[in-house]
């Protein structure tokens, strides 16, 4: 068992009808003025934006907007932000939205509050925020987590370079309201990539080659199994309520640090290799790791195959005898028929990509930072075993 830091400063309210509560705890925040950062037209159509900012002027609150934000949030906008930001004097943060206008928000916020550097620095780590200017979240799109976590991804247009500024926790949101119904309206193949990403950011840290905890393992275990449960019902009853509230709720806690208690962070070769894919095709994060994610496993599961036999016994409940290798490949079957059920790619080609043996090799040498780094911890992942993996997923 490894030594952990576990923080988790975040307030959350959750429940029907939460975000109408926005303007009152801004304004016990100390919010003067607030940028509403959100993306495209759904939040106007729903009604939605209009019900916070009625919220915020009975609060007495002042604002101003800024709406735009697409998947895989683009730096131009987040400049668009800092600049908007410093002109009208905001001095607190709330996105209304998914993981891409949360994302956005944390770098705006980076970008006020550092203003000695640009703020692409932070995601080519070469240099360290010092400050963040305050963050509230309205959650709209159960994925990313990143409504509780310390983390952050831009794509910058100059070169479609997709990368994650150093995990920092001066960007966690002070609050996240999480109301079930307002994702109501998202669109099947979203909402299933939600739950994939979900389920990525847990298995992230629980594919990994070392000691770990029990109780983490079965935190984990449990919480796949309730989001792959909860996301065959979604794929019939997109309106039930119950699976939408235990889908948000585990999109949360398995990216606030609780499912990586003792087990050294996690592996995070997929996101790496994913990255790559959302900053060069723009394709849905989740999606992007359920079509690579068979291939990685099939790749690396011989270092440890216990661990992924494991993984099918307590996960998938199939049957583990003395024969590790054979019950580790049932089990990332098993995962990749669960993909298909709720209609997620399981390789590229499913994903929509036919990719030439050049953009495979452009994909590994972005990838491994021209050949400079290697990624993962269950097994370590140099950029030719990043093109071999893009070439099985194929």
């Amino acid at each position: 068992m490894r030594d952990f830091e576990y923080y988790t400063p975040t307030r959350v309210i959750f429940g029907k009808d939460t975000h109408f509560q926005v303007g009152t705890i801004l304004k016990e925040q100390g919010c003067r003025k607030v940028l509403i950062h959100y993306g495209g037209n759904s939040a106007v159509r729903s009604g939605l934006l209009k019900q916070v900012e009625t919220s915020l002027r009975e609060a007495g609150v002042d604002y101003v907007t800024l709406g735009g934000v697409v998947p895989n949030p683009r730096l131009s906008k987040v400049r668009e932000g800092i600049a908007l930001c410093r002109r009208e004097n905001v001095d607190f943060l709330l996105a209304v939205g998914g993981g891409s206008v949360i994302d956005s928000a944390k770098a705006i916020g980076y970008g006020v509050a550092n203003p000695w550097t640009d703020v692409w620095n932070f995601y080519l780590k070469t240099e360290t925020p010092t400050a963040c200017l305050p963050i509230g979240v309205i959650l709209t799109i159960a994925a990313t987590g990143s409504e509780m976590s310390n983390s952050t991804v831009i794509t910058n247009e100059e070169g479609w370079l997709k990368r994650g500024s150093v995990k920092c926790d001066l960007c966690r949101p002070k609050f996240a309201i999480l109301n079930p119904r307002l994702t109501y309206t998202l669109p099947q193949y979203q909402t299933e990539s939600g739950c994939v990403d979900i389920l990525m950011h847990t298995m992230e840290r629980y594919f990994v080659n070392s000691e770990t905890m029990e109780i983490t393992d079965s935190i984990s275990e449990s919480l796949m199994q309730t989001v792959i449960y909860n996301a065959r019902i979604l794929m019939k009853e997109p309106g039930n309520y119950n699976a939408r509230a235990e889908v948000m709720w585990a999109g949360s806690l398995s990216h606030n640090g609780l499912t990586g208690c003792g087990t050294g962070g996690g592996d995070w070769a997929c996101h790496q290799l994913e990255h790559e894919l959302g900053g060069m095709f723009d394709v849905a994060h989740g999606a992007g790791l359920a079509a690579l994610w068979g291939s990685w496993a099939r790749y690396v599961y011989q270092e440890n195959p216990e661990r992924f036999a494991q993984f099918a016994a307590n996960v998938f409940e199939i049957p583990c005898g003395i024969d590790f290798e054979k019950t580790a490949l049932a089990g990332i079957k098993a995962m990749e028929e669960f993909f298909r059920s709720i209609k997620m790619p399981t390789n590229l080609r499913e994903l929509g990509l036919e990719l030439t043996d050049e953009q495979i090799h452009e994909l590994a040498f972005k990838c491994s930072f021209e050949d400079t780094r290697t990624i993962g911890t269950f097994r370590q992942l140099n950029m030719k075993d990043m093109e071999k993996i893009y070439l099985m997923a194929r």
